[in-house]
């Protein structure tokens, strides 16, 4: 991929930023061991007192983001930042995990028949639109920008089980995964970077990868409590 650059009224040079493309998959793995405890599902778990107790499914964890986690100074100029949209629908906040590039405007209408509320008070966002229903001249439907890096946790005042996350990131080179843990990001410039695979609840994975003037590499992730350090233990 190739980006010219003209500057003022004539012809000042042309700046060519040669770029890749990283593809891979990400998923989610238990620590070894409980993979080899015995009784690990069943046992105790079988009595009623723990039958109704939910386990993670390793297999069945999705919503995950990979991005370039560091500072970008050799890509393409930035291009207007489109408003993205939080989706108000069956008590549920959809998407349930959204990355976007910081300055990002977000949108949050109703779709359902009821009021909801939409509030945060993560540091890199604190708000609260109150309780609303969609409608046309409803000031609370006027998009919030998020100016700040990092992860934002969203929530319904009055409906428990309604969440969604925001990561707001610091350059553009970021993708989601879809249903089956692909991701794709294009666009890349040339160099090596750190590139992190992020969960919600899961501890990520961060590899150096080497992104070519041309071309496409691939990289797998894993994310799990495996990856925590163990530094420091007795």
């Amino acid at each position: 991929m190739k980006f010219a650059a003209v500057t003022g009224g004539l012809f000042a040079g042309v700046l060519t930023v040669t770029a890749g493309t990283l593809v891979g998959t990400v998923k989610a793995m238990p620590k070894p061991e409980l993979q080899q405890a015995q009784g690990a599902a069943g046992g105790k778990y079988d009595s009623r007192k723990f039958k109704f107790v939910e386990k993670i499914n390793y297999d069945e964890i999705k919503d995950f983001i990979v991005y370039i986690d560091q500072p970008m100074t050799n890509s393409a100029p930035k291009q207007a930042i489109e408003a993205e949209v939080v989706t108000q629908k069956d008590a549920m906040f959809h998407p349930h995990v959204m990355p976007i590039l910081v300055g990002t405007k977000v949108k949050w209408p109703n779709k359902d028949d009821i009021l909801h509320n939409v509030y945060s008070n993560s540091d890199a966002k604190t708000f609260d639109l109150g309780l609303y229903k969609d409608d046309d001249k409803n000031p609370k439907l006027e998009p919030i920008v998020f100016d700040k890096t990092g992860r934002v946790d969203v929530f319904c005042s009055i409906h428990s089980q309604m969440n969604c996350v925001l990561l707001v990131l610091q350059n553009p080179y970021f993708a989601a995964t879809d249903t089956k843990g692909h991701y794709k990001i294009t666009g890349i410039p040339a160099g090596t970077y750190k590139v992190k695979a992020w969960h919600e609840r899961l501890p990520g994975q961060t590899l150096e990868v080497t992104i070519p003037a041309e071309g496409e590499v691939s990289i797998n992730f894993t994310v799990g409590v495996g990856n925590l350090s163990r530094a420091g233990r007795p």
